[in-house]
């Protein structure tokens, strides 16, 4: 068994917290925070600005007082604009970073748009522009001490097969596998774990129920309201061949975070135990993966 059950991370978008207005009900990060815990998770991403206290000082306490490490987080910034700087953005993001001793930034390169279910098309001065933020971001995030990674991501500017082979020939960045979003944007994460291992440096978990992936891929529905409909699914319960992934990722060397995130939509305040129950079954599904490798 390797260390991979140490390295087991959440994301509060797990329990229904997300930066899309209107996305649903939101839990408070006190029963968020407490119930990684409970479920053995050893460290969490930060979350939507506003979840987890602004200053960076009292955000490093928040975690450490529940014993949570950080691992740092999802930040959305328009890379394509060339009238738009980033680098303030995500400058600003770091002083969180550094302060909690978090490692990893997770960028995504935001349409403009709220919501992920319609982006622009970009053309090759766009493209050009959103390669060469990637890697001077990666340079500034390197510059604090923490490694920069490029999440494709539904209705974001890199989400299908074409724009992961654009970043990963135009950039130096490292990658965020997310399963579940690869897979929705037509992307084999299988594959693409086994082919480009070396560039992958951090790991979103997901579950994905095929059909509704489908349907999404089609335009038959939307991303939000797959979502609604139970898209996402518990580890191991799901289509995605999850044991393969983390097969290849541990046998090549990788120790980075696997962050588990399905993402929720909550339409009101559960009345039972919540998303925790889904987490709860994720956790163990991966320590099973865990004792066989």
């Amino acid at each position: 068994m390797s260390d991979l059950a140490a390295r087991i991370a959440g994301a509060p978008i797990s329990w229904g917290v997300c930066e899309v207005p209107g996305w649903g009900w939101q839990y408070d990060p006190e029963t968020v925070l407490h119930e990684m815990r409970e479920v053995g998770i050893a460290a969490t991403e930060f979350g939507p600005d506003g979840f987890l206290p602004e200053d960076p000082a009292e955000k490093a306490k928040t975690l450490a007082d529940l014993g949570l490490r950080a691992v740092g987080g999802f930040v959305p910034v328009v890379l394509h604009d060339p009238s738009h700087d980033p680098g303030i953005e995500v400058a600003s993001a770091l002083e969180g970073f550094v302060a909690a001793g978090a490692t990893t930034l997770v960028l995504a390169a935001a349409t403009g748009q709220d919501g992920y279910d319609d982006r622009p098309v970009l053309d090759d001065a766009g493209w050009e522009t959103l390669l060469a933020n990637l890697d001077r971001l990666a340079g500034i995030a390197a510059a604090a001490g923490i490694r920069a990674t490029i999440h494709p991501h539904v209705g974001t500017m890199i989400e299908n097969a074409d724009d992961v082979r654009r970043v990963l020939n135009g950039s130096a960045i490292g990658l965020t596998l997310d399963t579940g979003h690869l897979l929705i944007g037509g992307v084999d994460p299988v594959a693409l774990a086994l082919e480009f291992t070396d560039r992958i440096k951090h790991t979103h978990l997901k579950d994905v129920d095929a059909a509704w992936a489908a349907k999404v891929q089609s335009g038959e529905v939307g991303y939000t309201e797959a979502v609604r409909q139970g898209m996402y699914r518990p580890l191991g319960q799901g289509d995605i061949d999850l044991a393969a992934i983390v097969g290849a990722l541990e046998k090549s060397g990788y120790d980075g975070w696997y962050v588990l995130e399905q993402d929720t939509i909550l339409p009101e305040r559960p009345t039972d135990e919540g998303p925790v129950v889904d987490v709860r079954t994720s956790v163990e599904n991966l320590r099973r993966i865990a004792e066989d490798i």
